[in-house]
Parts: structure tokens; sequence; C-alpha cells
């Protein structure tokens, strides 16, 4: 058997083993509560361990299983307090790194990719790796003209890996919407699996950042590196350092320049990037979480990692503008049909503008004033309601539907609150709404 079957064979073994798990766990629990224990808390324990399960098997894996797990990794602020500490640290986990390649491995791969005589276009290069991503680990290391350089290098077989785990993964989904409230898991494994190919060909990650380079291009406040050179499986971009965003969620700090906190200033400059990008780059950077921003020490926002973006050369579509604008006014009748007339309305079902009203009106608290605090709190009761198989509001959602052009952006959008509720931060997001998103100034003004 190859090194690169015999890996992915232990990573699908892992994988089948947490539904037999958690189904033996599910079994006792029922053993207990025939027994007379309490319901409550013996299903608490239930999902307790079965998210541990999960997420320690995702942490330890690359390649797909790990880009899904980053992906639900900040819905971690959703959890409820009852599941425990534990449960949120399974969570945070699945942010970290990957086992390493060995030096040998990476110096065989820039072999094919950079050329056999790679080494002189660096004078330096570090074999221990400093960073890994999920289908890659990064290291550090200078270009020959001196500058500070990060060397992306890709896992050898990462595609095939990416493959079979999305393909198992997707065999999960109902297990992993058990353990996770709120987080809608078809749409996210559906969108990482038709991005694959996109991702696993770095040149594509590089005319990504090369256009958000341009973009923010003097930018007074968000840094974009810039690429170096690139090839299908390695890329070079220069190198920046910063506190990783994710160590502002786990400590926080002042901000020395005035009274607001770290914490609030991160979350104004993510909003300000990813509200603004699709009409100043016509990309929208698809891949947030907290691994790929990071506060400079000058104050400024760095953005990395371009492998996932969706294309918006227009910018964000009108309708969504209209869309927060009526459900802003509560002009739920409007909205409700433009929801029919737009696709959001699964073809042979209807929902009336009363459902659309008590359904849209959890989600609803950002934009009801022009400033608005993300918190943990926030975010388990609104998570809370949208895992509630038995409300009337999740009848309601079983006749919505996510038409494809808003699939990414709806992506962003849940990562990004996710971040800010772990964050603890607050936006003036209605502020970034009406400067970036078309439509909606345009629909107040009529109104």
């Amino acid at each position: 058997m190859s090194e690169i079957a015999r890996r992915r064979s232990s990573r699908n073994a892992k994988l089948a083993k947490i539904p037999l798990g958690i189904a033996g766990r599910a079994a006792m629990g029922f053993g207990k509560k025939l027994a007379g224990g309490d319901r409550s808390e013996i299903n608490a324990q239930l999902n307790q361990k079965a998210a541990e399960q999960l997420f320690t098997v995702l942490g330890e894996l690359k390649g797909g299983a790990m880009k899904f797990g980053q992906a639900l990794s900040v819905m971690e602020a959703a959890v409820p307090e009852e599941f425990g500490e534990h449960y949120r640290e399974a969570l945070t986990k699945l942010q970290a790194a990957a086992p390493p390649m060995p030096a040998a491995t990476v110096h065989h791969v820039l072999d094919q990719q950079l050329g056999r005589q790679w080494r002189t276009r660096f004078r330096d290069f570090d074999d221990t790796s400093a960073a890994s991503a999920s289908i890659g680990q990064v290291h550090r290391a200078v270009w020959s003209d001196g500058r500070e350089v990060a060397v992306k290098v890709q896992y050898p077989g990462a595609d095939e890996a990416l493959r079979a785990d999305l393909k198992t993964l997707s065999r999960m989904t109902g297990l992993i919407s058990s353990v996770i409230p709120g987080a809608d898991v078809k749409p996210i494994l559906a969108e990482i699996s038709e991005r694959t190919e996109e991702e696993l060909d770095y040149r594509n990650e590089a005319a990504n950042q090369r256009a958000f380079a341009k973009g923010f291009d003097g930018h007074g406040e968000i840094v974009v590196p810039r690429v170096i050179a690139s090839a299908p499986k390695a890329i070079v971009t220069e190198w920046l350092d910063g506190t990783a965003v994710s160590s502002i969620i786990e400590h926080g700090a002042q901000d020395p320049m005035g009274t607001r906190t770290v914490r609030d200033r991160v979350a104004g400059l993510m909003g300000r990037f990813h509200f603004s990008s699709p009409e100043v780059v016509g990309l929208l950077h698809a891949d947030p979480h907290p691994g790929n921003f990071m506060l400079l020490p000058d104050g400024k926002l760095a953005v990395i990692d371009f492998g996932a973006c969706a294309p918006m050369p227009d910018g964000f579509p009108p309708i969504l503008g209209r869309m927060l604008a009526l459900a802003v006014e509560e002009r739920f009748e409007e909205l409700t049909g433009l929801l029919h007339d737009h696709g959001w309305v699964i073809p042979g079902r209807t929902v009336t503008h009363q459902e659309i009203a008590d359904y849209l009106r959890p989600f609803t608290d950002p934009i009801q004033t022009d400033s608005f605090h993300f918190t943990r709190r926030w975010m388990q009761r609104v998570a809370g309601r949208a895992s509630d198989f038995s409300s009337p509001e999740m009848k309601t959602a079983r006749a919505l539907q996510l038409p494809a052009d808003y699939v990414m952006i709806f992506r962003v959008l849940g990562g990004s609150v996710g971040i800010l509720a772990q964050l603890d931060a607050e936006l003036p997001f209605m502020q970034l709404v009406r400067t970036w998103v078309p439509g909606f100034r345009e629909e107040r003004t009529a109104s």
C-alpha cells in the first residue's frame, strides 16, 4: 500500500469511528433514561461527548476535514454555557496547526514547483514550519532581494485527501448538525466541495491575492501581503508579523491610541474589509476564521489566505440591499414577495409575510441600531432558536432555500458574526451596510 493510500485509509477509519462511538453513547443514554436518569442532564452529557469526539478527530486531520473544521470553529460562540469549557476548547482546537511535514518532503515539493535550483532564489529558508493551513504548511524565509517571505507548500496527496475527506464528511451532515447549534452544515460542505479544485491550485490563490493587494494598496488601515512567486503547489508572499485575532479573542487588550478596545478595533476593520472588498476588488474573501487575520504593531489589520474567494465584479447584489431595507422597516409583506420572486422560496412551497416576520425577528437585532454589540449570549440565543426543530420558525426555514449566488455571502456573514461574538465586540454594522451594500439606500429613499 502506498503512503498516500495508507494515510487516506487511516483518515477514513478515524472518521468512520465517530458515528459508531456516538451511536454507542446514545444507546447507553437511552438505557439511563429508562432507569430513571435526568433526561436533560443525560442529553447534555451525550451532546458534549459527541462534540468532543467529533472535533478531536477533525482536529487531527488535514485536507477537507481540517478545512471543514475551521469553517465550523467560528461557531464556537454559539455553544451553550451548560456544555462547558471543554466543549468550547474542542471547537477552538480546530483552528490549531496540523502535524508538520518532514523537511525532506518540503524540499521535494519545492524541487518540483520552483525548480531544483530553488534555493538560489532565497538567502535563507527555515526548514521548521511556522504555521499550517488546511492543505499546506508555511515556512519563513528570506527572498533573494532581502525581503522576509512566507512560503506555503502544499501537502503531497492533499488533492486526494481533500476529495476523500469531503466525500466521507458529506455522509455525516446530520450527525455534525446535531452537535453544532444553528450550523447549516450541508451548504458549508457543498461550497467547500465546489471550490476544492480551485484551492488546490495555488496559482488561483495568487491571482486572488494580487487583486486584493492592488485594491487595498495604500489603504490606511488594511494590509494585504504581496505575492512574490507562485506555482500550482507553492506560493511565496511577503511575511508580516502581528498578533493573531485568535490571540485577541483569548486575551484581549486595550487600544493605546484611544478609548476603544482592540476587540472593537479589529471588529471594525474586519467589517470594513469584508463589506468593501466586492466594490474595491470585485472579490469577496470567503474564508473567515481568526487564523486569517492579524493586528499589526501599527494598528493595521493584515489579511492572509486568499484560496477561497467569490467573484463579485459588480459588488454585492442590489437585491440584498433591498431585502435588508425592507427588513429594517419591517415591510415583511413586500419582503416576502421579493423572496418568492427571486428564488428564495422552494418551488411549490409558500410562506406568508407573518411567517417570514416571525422567522427573521431573532436575527434582526444588528440592523435595529446603527451600532451593535455582538456577544456570546446573543449568539447562543439566536442559534438556539435556529436549531429548535419543533418550532414554527423551523417549519418556515424548511420552505426556504439559499440561491447559489448568495451561498458564499452568507457563509462569510455567518463566519464573521461568529468571530464578532467571540471578540465580544461592538460594530457599526448598519453604517457599513449603508456605505457598501447597493440597493439599501435606494430602497430607503424610495420609501
